[in-house]
Formats: structure tokens, sequence, C-alpha cells
């Protein structure tokens, strides 16, 4: 992302993974932050680093009463955003026979409902920031997972979040797509804390450097998605058009188990 002029924007899901690298590489290139997550305590050390260029705000973007007065009690003086970057995510697997409901509830209050929070939270500042300039528009970026492509063994919870989160992300454009941009980031698998505990091979992983350098690059296009990498989206997007023979020739051999009861 070129550096124009200063800019501000609000990152949730800021204290690792994606979050954090994008933290870095926007104050490497000094802009303003204000970043957000549920550990106040790692958003003051990344704070430290960046002092004159990071505020920090932590909150739940699940809890609605809080994000419904987030920025009129905890920074009632702030006037306006140049971007927001939704990173605020969690995985959840389920494990037949067991439809574990909580899963699926934690799962569809932080990845979608949170990203419904934080959209209303951040859409007044937002709205600001509008310019009549192409390519300058205050823009809504989220983080949805290419698991919505295609049916994945155990992630009826995650993946349906997700896709859910997505599908709310281009409704929300066709409403104000012509003052904000709104931007799904569709991504494949990232080296972070909620990847480390996936127990498969995760192709064409990339680190969360390369995740934050990739969504900033495709930004300044202002794109109607990001897909991150391209050839996991591509196998993906090719089996999206061969369902049958995914079904039937991929996903028994990923599965755990043959025999779910």
């Amino acid at each position: 992302m070129e550096l124009t002029n200063q800019q501000k924007y609000w990152i949730t899901g800021a204290t690792s993974g994606i979050g954090r690298a994008l933290c870095i590489e926007l104050a490497q290139l000094e802009h303003k932050l204000i970043i957000s997550s549920r550990n106040a305590e790692e958003l003051g050390k990344l704070a430290l680093e960046y002092p004159k260029l990071i505020q920090i705000l932590p909150c739940d973007v699940s809890n609605n009463e809080e994000m419904a007065e987030l920025f009129s009690t905890k920074m009632p003086t702030l006037k306006n955003l140049d971007g927001i970057f939704l990173c605020a995510g969690v995985c959840e697997y389920i494990d037949l026979p067991k439809f574990n409901l909580d899963a699926f509830q934690k799962a569809v209050a932080i990845n979608y409902l949170g990203t419904v929070n934080s959209c209303a939270a951040a859409y007044p500042l937002l709205s600001n920031s509008v310019s009549d300039m192409p390519n300058k528009k205050p823009f809504i970026a989220g983080l949805c997972s290419m698991s919505s492509y295609l049916g994945f063994p155990r992630a009826e919870a995650y993946g349906a979040s997700k896709a859910a989160m997505a599908y709310f992300l281009n409704s929300l454009r066709a409403d104000i797509g012509d003052k904000i941009d709104v931007i799904p980031v569709y991504l494949g698998f990232v080296k972070t804390p909620m990847t480390a505990q996936n127990d498969f091979p995760m192709p064409f992983l990339i680190s969360p450097e390369e995740a934050a350098r990739g969504i900033l690059n495709k930004l300044t296009k202002r794109p109607l998605r990001i897909n991150l990498p391209w050839r996991l989206h591509a196998v993906l997007g090719t089996f999206s058009k061969l369902q049958r023979l995914w079904y039937q020739t991929i996903i028994p051999r990923m599965r755990r188990s043959r025999n779910v009861t």
C-alpha cells in the first residue's frame, strides 16, 4: 500500500496472526492505527513498539452491548476512519456424531456477528471520510475464508460462519458501495495460532506477513474481492464447478473416519 498521506485505520484481532502482521506493516508506513482484541496486555505491548502511531481499544466483538457504544464511550473525540480491517476470528471444528452447539454459537458470535458489530460501530466514522476520488473511498476489509467455497470435513461451524460473514459483506457492498468500498478477503491456509491446531496437510501455506503484504498490495486497486493465495483459490474454484468430483473423490480421502454414526 502506497503511503500517499497518513491514514487512520482500525484493526480488530490485532494481537496475533494476520491482524498483528497488518498492524506492523501499516505502522511501518506511518499510518495511525486503532487496534483491538480482547487481550489488553498484548495490545499494550504492540502499541509500545509504535507509541506515536498506535492507540489501543480493547473490546470483545461478540459483545453486542459493548460494541454498540464502543467509540462513543471509549473514543468520543474520534471523528473519522479511513478503513477497517476485520481480523477477529475463531476456528471451531465439529466431531460428529456430536453436534457441538457451543462451538457453532461461538463461531457465529465472533466470525459473523462480530463482523456485523464491528461494521455497525465503524460505519458513522467511515461515513465521515467519504471521498469522490477513485480508490480513495474509505473501506471495510474482512478476513473471510476459502473454506466457504465448498464443504470441508469438520468445518460445519467455522465454514458456515465464514460464509455468512462473506455474504454479509457482499450484501453490505450492495447498500453502501457507492460511498464505502467493502472487500471480502478470501484466505487459504495461513500459519497462525488458529491454524496451529490443524493436524492435516495445509497446501499453499503462507505466513501472516505474506498475507498482510498481499492484502495491502491488492487493496490499492480496490478489487471486489481478494483471494490469497491465488493457487489454492484456483484449485478450489475449479472444484466448485466440479462438485461431484470433489465430494465423491477428494472428500473421502480427507475424512478422519468413513463410519460416522
